[in-house]
Formats: C-alpha cells, structure tokens, sequence
C-alpha cells in the first residue's frame, strides 16, 4: 500500500483520536498539500514545530493501528469481498460450489469483525 492511501486511512479510522489542533494542521499537511514553511507562517510558529508535530501525528496513527488492527481487518475484509465479486462475476458452471465458496468467504469475513 502507498504511504499517501496508508496515511488517509490510517487517519480515517484514527483521526478523532488526535486533538483539534493536530488534526488541522495533519490535514493541512498531508491532504491539502500545505508546505511546512507556508503552515508555520499562517500558524506563526516555526517550520520544525510543524514539522514535529506531523512526525508525531504519524507517530501516534501508527501506535493505534499497532494495538487495534483497525486498518488491517479493512484491508483483510476488503479482499475477502474482491474474492467474493470474483466468483460472482465469473458466472460459474458449477453454482453450488460457488455457493458454497461464498459461504467460505463470508465466514473468514464474520470471523474478523
């Protein structure tokens, strides 16, 4: 996974867990493109303080996927289902085993939630 599409969804499913302030200036950094400098000027303070406080947003957004594998039971269920529109879409000679696969598939997905 890309680090621009792991920092969004680490932020969606963690973003509420970091204060206002960081949550402004994460989103201003990494969604809106902002530059460090130009961020510090509008928040008049230095471009390293921005800078930190990005890095320890990373930091923190980490930590939580690390103890609630919020991101990685998303990723696991997201490719259970592309399994199942597979086997959907291949409009199969033998219904009942894909039947039967589905149900496979859905049990690995109930098993994660």
């Amino acid at each position: 996974m890309n680090e621009i599409l792991r920092r969004t969804l680490l932020f969606d499913f963690y973003g509420e867990l970091l204060t206002a302030h960081q949550q402004e200036v994460y989103q201003e950094v990494v969604f809106n493109d902002v530059s460090f400098s130009e961020l510090a000027d509008r928040e008049n303070v230095s471009r390293q303080s921005i800078h930190e406080l990005v890095r320890k947003c990373d930091r923190a957004l980490e930590a939580y996927e690390e103890k609630m594998h919020l991101l990685e039971r998303f990723e696991c269920i997201r490719k259970n289902v592309h399994e199942i529109r597979q086997v959907l879409e291949k409009n199969g000679e033998d219904p009942e085993a894909d039947k039967d696969m589905i149900f496979k598939i859905t049990d690995r997905i109930l098993k994660e939630l």
